[in-house]
């Protein structure tokens, strides 16, 4: 006697099932939201603006960025967190930020593995190390021989605690077996400054702001910290080639709230998809010092747990803490 029952409940299910298609199918039908979490004219802020000209022409409607900084992007991630899922509002996030937020996730109110639903790899680039001039190692290789017969003699300088600097920089110190300080600062134009000045001795940062310098010799340039050369520094060599296993990639990946519907990421990713693939945006992407990439959710989702867990192991192995923990 529970026959007619099944029947309604299976009936039910698959109107349901049905219906997230179509609703996909119509995505989507107002202005998407696009959070950057740092302040507008920066480096991660132009990639997400020539992202979002494509985008919308691919989705045939405004691509909206909206600049959210502040807490070292936990700002903007926690609005992304708790917004509907809907696929209306996206966070066009850096490494940087989610290192900042797998550390202080506790304390910021957002988880940023269990808070998001990935939806595409847009972009990866390499950092550079650079060196005050005044520093006697003219490669890697010295640099590293320098570092072992004078450890804590030497420093460097990061964007603050905690950020993908940061871990990028204890990274090279536990792979290279080396020990230098710590100094961390609000973002990287006071480190560059110092840097310049010789108040520090080395730092990472993005390819496209040092060119200049490497080029008028005002800092020395000993490797850049992805597995590949970069296209605008070619004779500027890995820093793997002096310390085998590193690789610590810079990145930027869009993400929705977690519960956002599987066909809606899969349009979504299409549009950065399209983005990457357009003669016009990767040369801007290039122009920018980077290489663009367009994934599949899957595929960010992959990328994303080995990034976690290299964040995590540095951690492990180094104590790093946010400011104020």
């Amino acid at each position: 006697m529970f026959k007619p029952l099944i029947h309604w409940a299976a009936a039910f299910a698959l109107a349901a099932t049905a219906s997230l298609p179509a609703r996909a199918a119509d995505f989507p039908t107002r202005p998407v939201r696009l959070l950057v979490p740092f302040s507008p004219g920066g480096g991660i802020d132009q990639l997400a603006r020539i992202a979002a000209v494509k985008m919308a022409e691919d989705l045939k409607q405004q691509v909206v960025v909206e600049n959210m900084a502040g807490a070292g992007g936990a700002i903007a991630a926690k609005t992304v967190a708790n917004a509907a899922p809907d696929g209306y509002t996206l966070i066009f996030n850096s490494s940087s930020a989610v290192a900042t937020g797998l550390l202080g996730k506790e304390r910021l109110g957002f988880d940023p593995v269990k808070d998001f639903a990935p939806v595409s790899l847009v972009a990866q680039f390499p950092l550079v190390m650079v060196v005050n001039p005044k520093v006697p190692a003219r490669n890697m290789k010295e640099f590293v021989e320098l570092l072992r017969k004078n450890p804590d003699k030497y420093n460097y300088g990061s964007s603050g605690n905690g950020t993908a600097i940061h871990l990028a920089s204890e990274l090279f110190k536990t792979l290279a077996g080396v020990n230098m300080q710590h100094v961390p600062y609000k973002g990287t134009a006071a480190a560059m400054q110092d840097l310049l000045g010789g108040r520090i001795h080395m730092m990472l940062d993005g390819v496209p702001p040092q060119i200049g310098n490497i080029h008028e010799g005002r800092v020395r340039a000993l490797g850049v910290t992805t597995t590949e050369r970069s296209a605008m520094l070619p004779d500027v060599p890995t820093v793997a080639e002096a310390v085998p296993g590193y690789a610590f990639p810079f990145w930027v990946a869009i993400y929705a709230p977690a519960g956002t519907p599987q066909p809606v990421l899969d349009r979504l990713a299409a549009a950065v998809s399209a983005a990457a693939k357009d003669p016009q945006s990767r040369q801007r992407f290039k122009d920018a010092g980077s290489d663009a990439v367009g994934s599949t959710p899957a595929e960010l989702a992959a990328f994303w747990k080995q990034q976690i867990d290299l964040y995590s192991g540095i951690v492990s192995k180094t104590g790093i803490k946010l400011d104020g923990e």
